[in-house]
């Protein structure tokens, strides 16, 4: 069953907008929806900010709602010219810039100790552009951030639960699909001004393509 990892209420507003509800618990202190999403029946885990809770949303989609497909959509911050204010973006690497185990391993940040390379592969959707995602629990305007994330990763988007929601997925072998829609720029001003003003327009093209996302995994 696909099922649908989303870190807060209102990032989830416009997919349950067009779903029919069938269930909706708590579970693990999180809010657990069972819906019917354009004929096909569909788990939805709104598992709150960062990554712990991104994490066990994710593994609470798959241990209790038997999700084989994991999809998280949100919103997230551009990191160079190469995307636009509002556009959705299909994730095809993952990497958390704020796990470091260079000083132990001499990995490269962001190389989880079970892994040999930092960045996690994934399968972009064909129908979104894609681009690559680094995960923090952290939402700031901090230089040093930025460095690691544009000079030592390469990253497109930042978020604060792609990258964690990839790892669990990996390790339970279940397939991962991102789709992250872009809220604020860096270097376009504070990056909490921009998010504010731009999340209605991010929220709504989302809801607009909830359809194509759901069909394209």
């Amino acid at each position: 069953m696909k099922c649908f990892v989303i870190a807060m209420d209102k990032e989830c507003a416009p997919l349950l907008s067009r779903a029919s509800i069938v269930s909706d618990s708590v579970l693990s202190g999180r809010r657990v929806y069972r819906c019917n999403l354009f004929g096909e029946e569909v788990g939805v885990v709104v598992s709150g900010v960062g990554k712990v809770n991104a994490a066990c949303g994710t593994q609470l989609a798959i241990d209790l709602l038997g999700g084989d497909k994991i999809i998280n959509i949100g919103v997230a911050g551009g990191l160079n010219k190469s995307v636009e204010v509002g556009k959705i973006y299909s994730i095809s690497h993952a990497v958390q810039y704020d796990f470091d185990l260079s000083q132990i391993n001499g990995t490269p940040v962001g190389t989880l100790d079970e892994y040999e390379e930092n960045y996690l592969k994934l399968t972009p959707s064909p129908l979104f552009p894609a681009k690559k995602l680094a995960s923090g629990d952290r939402f700031d305007d901090n230089p040093k951030d930025y460095e690691i994330l544009t000079k030592v990763l390469s990253a497109d988007i930042r978020d604060m639960e792609g990258g964690a929601i990839a790892h669990a997925c990996a390790r339970a072998g279940v397939e991962c699909y991102l789709f992250k829609a872009i809220s604020d720029i860096a270097g376009s001003g504070s990056t909490t001004e921009q998010y504010v003003k731009n999340l209605d327009i991010c929220l709504k093209n989302v809801a607009a393509n909830i359809q194509k996302i759901a069909a394209s995994v």
